[in-house]
């Protein structure tokens, strides 16, 4: 009986045993599929298949795993704008590509820059006499800048084309705050700094307006003449002054008016365009699946050709999002992270270094904690510069004060020097159920800020002067740096946004052009003659990107049959946004914040947040507001 137990327990353990070694063989092979790098092996003949399912974006957000462990569909992506452009230019000249292909189905837009150049890239292939191809369900702005830079523009006929136009309206919460008894206490320097108003006032004061409505008309105009330039006849006049009288014309129609309009050249479902595709870059695995063709996404493309790493390194360090206090990222600027980045640049001895800056700016902390880091690079006497992209405005061009040459486009946002403070007290609601509060103070500052007495006059008095001193500081290194006075930044800043063109005419920005131009120039400035650029921190991480891989491949496929979003859908798209912002905006009130260089004009440059991240904000929003 003994003998039989240890036989037993030792078939028992050889059993573990296998299991376990199952399991590590499982989890080893698992991790090294995600992990995987793209293979230049992978590159076919045929099409290049841009299928941006999401937005494009300067520095993409990590993926949450809890949203894609429990979401009923992978999440919309983001897609750097860096490698689409790229892989648009090697495809210009690589000869495995035929054609190109956007799939602009599930696109949600980006900033405008960032759009001007993807479109310029797409310009290169078709100079080099290769088709480029787009196909969607219905077009909205983005798209359609995207779809004029093509040589042939799908559209699915229960589809069309639609220009919008930036602008539109925000929420104020001036007399629902009040008719609550909330007050809110507001600390800022700037007639320009508008990004309180929504809390204190029930509409845009004149001086917010003006500023809008000069900022909206030159990046309208901007979007127009690109369109204009790319797609002669696009009649954009006609269904942008008289929208009602261009689609019922078409007898609503969005497909045929869109025709009509010159925006789009064919209509046709998805497995039409793929039998367009198949004509022009050739059949793909599947032979017998109608609308099949051959293809290879970016990932393949940019393998076969690796960046050149020869000659000494320009860093590069990416600002993209909200400037906060602490490690976050990528995605969003956190003040530690990339601080360290740079001084990990400077440790590497980067002769030179580039900041890209995309952020409508947050943290005056944060913000003045990566200037001192660019400080600290200079200290060795190797030259800073910056690349602005769709905005850089607020603590974005705080940021951008150390650099000894700053590039913009047209369409960059920036400006917005001034800052602010916003805290909310709730004596008069609690006095409403008989709740007040009473004690004894030793000094005038004691037990304040009080949100459920209010606060005294003396901390007050204290936080605004704490502002002024915050804002003189700031007007000083922008002075500084632009080779003004105070009184001479003072004059232009007051919290304003101005639109590139009109910011390089006041000085704020030195010279048109993108990073290539950043690059070069901070190459001559370290007079370097053999140089390559270094990225740091702009790679997602964690568990959520190895589950967005897992997840979320399917969705790749070029004739996967996915459809896109008609008028209705990309309207109620644009509702759930604008409730989002909405939600945003309260719970900024109850989050925890020090003194803010922030742009409220900056959401018209700013790319829209995938749909999927919408689906809690009615939850955040009763969190924030204790109802629950």
């Amino acid at each position: 009986m003994q003998f039989a137990r240890k036989v037993w327990h030792l078939l028992v353990a050889i059993k573990d045993g296998l299991v376990l070694l199952l399991l590590l063989l499982f989890f080893a092979g698992l991790y090294g599929v995600l992990t995987a790098r793209p293979s230049s092996a992978s590159l076919k003949d045929g099409a290049l298949l841009l299928k941006l399912d999401g937005s494009v974006v300067e520095e993409p957000s990590d993926q949450d795993p809890l949203k894609l462990l429990v979401g009923v569909e992978a999440p919309l992506k983001q897609y750097r704008v860096r490698d689409l452009v790229r892989a648009l230019q090697l495809a210009a000249s690589d000869d495995h590509i035929k054609v190109v292909v956007l799939d602009l189905s599930k696109f949600t837009g980006g900033g405008l820059v960032h759009m001007e150049e993807i479109g310029a890239a797409m310009d290169q292939v078709r100079a080099a006499k290769k088709p480029v191809l787009t196909y969607a369900t219905a077009y909205i702005d983005d798209g359609v800048m995207l779809a004029a830079h093509a040589s042939e523009v799908w559209a699915h006929p229960m589809g069309g084309a639609f220009v919008m136009g930036p602008g539109g309206t925000m929420p104020y919460y001036g007399k629902l705050l009040k008719d609550y008894g909330i007050k809110i206490h507001v600390f800022k320097v700037g007639t320009f700094k508008d990004f309180v108003e929504p809390y204190e006032r029930n509409d845009a004061s004149a001086p917010s307006k003006e500023a809008r409505t000069a900022l909206y008309a030159a990046m309208w105009e901007d979007w127009k003449a690109n369109v204009a330039r790319a797609r002669p006849k696009a009649q954009i006049e006609r269904i942008t002054k008289d929208p009602v009288a261009w689609f019922t014309a078409a007898k609503g129609d969005g497909a045929r008016a869109a025709l009509d309009a010159g925006l789009i050249d064919k209509v046709g479902d998805n497995v039409a365009f793929g039998e367009r595709v198949k004509a022009l870059a050739g059949a793909g695995e599947n032979k017998d699946k109608p609308g099949s063709y051959a293809y290879s996404k970016p990932d393949a493309l940019l393998a076969a050709h690796p960046l050149d790493d020869g000659g000494k390194a320009i860093a590069v360090v990416t600002v993209a999002g909200e400037i906060v206090d602490g490690k976050a990222g990528p995605g969003t600027a956190g003040g530690d992270r990339i601080a360290k980045l740079i001084d990990q640049a400077n440790a590497d001895d980067a002769k030179a270094l580039v900041l890209r800056v995309d952020s409508p700016g947050g943290s005056v902390l944060a913000s003045e904690q990566i200037r001192g880091a660019l400080n600290r690079f200079k200290a060795k006497g190797r030259p800073v510069v910056v690349s602005m992209a769709n905005l850089a405005a607020s603590g974005g061009y705080w940021v951008s004060t150390p650099a000894q040459r700053i590039f913009a486009e047209p369409g960059t946002v920036t400006g917005s020097i001034g800052i602010f403070a916003v805290m909310p007290s709730f004596e008069d609601t609690l006095a409403r159920y008989g709740v007040n509060s009473d004690g004894v103070r030793t000094t005038p500052l004691s037990g304040q800020p009080d949100l459920i007495g209010g606060l005294s006059p003396e901390v007050e008095k204290l936080l605004q002067a704490n502002i002024e001193q915050g804002y003189a500081r700031f007007i000083g290194l922008v002075g500084k740096s632009r080779g003004k006075s105070p009184e001479e930044v003072d004059a232009m800043a007051q919290g304003r946004v101005w639109d590139g063109g009109t910011a390089r005419q006041k000085g704020l920005v030195d010279e048109f052009g993108g990073l290539p131009e950043a690059l070069k120039y901070a190459a001559s400035a370290a007079k370097l003659e053999k140089w390559h650029a270094k990225y740091y921190g702009t790679e997602p991480k964690g568990f959520g990107g190895l589950l967005e891989k897992l997840f979320g491949s399917d969705d790749d496929d070029a004739d996967s049959g996915s459809q896109g979003r008609d008028l209705a859908g990309l309207m109620a798209l644009r509702q759930q946004d604008s409730l989002a912002r909405a939600a945003a905006g309260l719970l900024r009130l109850g989050s925890v914040q020090g003194a803010q260089a922030y742009c409220l004009d900056c959401t018209v440059a700013a790319p829209p947040p995938s749909p999927d991240s919408h689906g809690n904000w009615l939850v955040r929003l009763a969190v924030g507001l204790g109802l629950r």
